[in-house]
C-alpha cells in the first residue's frame, strides 16, 4: 500500500504544471504545520513538532528559491513573506509556541487558495508572469 502511495505522489509531481507544483509545496507545508500543532501540547512529541517545523521551513525555503526576481515586484513581496514565515517557525520551534505556528499556517492557507486559483486558470497565466521561475 505504501509503495502505491509513493508511486501516486511521484506521478502527481512529475505530471504537475508549475502552478500545481507550488500548490503541492504549500500543501506540504500546511500539512506539516497542522501535525506540529496537533503534537505541541504533548511534551513527549516535541521531536515530532521539531521535525514538522523543520520540514515546513525547508518547503518555504524551496518556495523562496523558485522566485524569479526579474519577473515583477511580487517575487520580492513573497520573498519577504517567506523570510518572515521561516523566522516565526524558528521562534515557534525554540519556544514551542502554537500561536506562531497558527499565524504562519493561516497565511499559508490564504496564499494556497490564491495559488490554487492561479493553477486552475488558463495556460496563458504562467508562473514566470507571477514571480516564479520553476523551469529548473
Amino acid at each position: 500500500m505504501q509503495n502505491a502511495h509513493s508511486q501516486y505522489k511521484e506521478t502527481q509531481i512529475l505530471t504537475a504544471t508549475p502552478g500545481q507544483l507550488v500548490v503541492l509545496l504549500y500543501e506540504g507545508a500546511i500539512k506539516n504545520l497542522r501535525i506540529a500543532l496537533e503534537s505541541i501540547e504533548d511534551k513527549k512529541k516535541f521531536d515530532v513538532v521539531n521535525n514538522c517545523l523543520i520540514k515546513a521551513q525547508d518547503i518555504i525555503t524551496e518556495l523562496m528559491l523558485s522566485l524569479n526576481f526579474e519577473a515583477d515586484e511580487i517575487a520580492n513581496r513573497l520573498y519577504s513573506l517567506y523570510i518572515y514565515f521561516n523566522n516565526k517557525l524558528i521562534e515557534a520551534n525554540i519556544y514551542k509556541d502554537a500561536e506562531k505556528i497558527r499565524e504562519v499556517l493561516n497565511y499559508l492557507e490564504d496564499l494556497n487558495e490564491g495559488w490554487k486559483k492561479i493553477a486552475n486558470q488558463s495556460v496563458e497565466t504562467t508562473p514566470t508572469r507571477i514571480g516564479l521561475d520553476i523551469s529548473t
